[in-house]
């Protein structure tokens, strides 16, 4: 009896989970009908864009990216000048240069991984040549 029970119980289950995934999908929207249906009055209309929301994530995450790199390069410098020839703190101060130049590169190429996806997908109208930032970075990368 038990295993009959167990059976009616997951053929019900199968079914209602065909049910629900087939009302989900006539359902379904689109992601920027979603987004749309979401915002409140104000926000940006786009998710993806010159003016998106993603667009200004990434922008004031590199931002703060750099600024951050910076602080960590100039610490790293005064902790290598202060480390009075000891070889550990000489050693550590390096590190801390080396791995703040390596988060800013490591920014600088997720950025622009970021721009030539949207570009690729025609979600951005904007060209390296006028967008400033990708401007910069396509002329370190070349």
């Amino acid at each position: 009896m038990k295993k009959f029970a167990r059976n009616v119980l997951q053929i019900i289950t199968g079914i209602s989970t065909a049910a629900t995934l087939c009302a989900g999908k006539a359902m379904a929207l689109t992601v920027q009908e979603g987004a749309e249906a979401a915002r409140a009055e104000g926000m940006p209309a786009e998710l993806v864009g010159d003016g998106g929301i993603f667009t200004r994530i990434t922008s004031i995450a590199l931002y703060v990216i750099g600024a951050i790199s910076v602080i960590m390069l100039i610490w790293g410098g005064l902790r290598y000048i202060l480390s009075g020839g000891d070889s550990k703190k000489i050693t550590d101060a390096k590190n801390t240069v080396l791995y703040a130049i390596i988060g800013l590169i490591i920014s600088f190429l997720a950025y622009a991984i970021i721009r030539f996806v949207l570009n690729a997908i025609g979600a951005s109208t904007t060209t390296p040549e006028t967008d400033e930032a990708a401007f910069l970075i396509m002329n370190l990368l070349a």
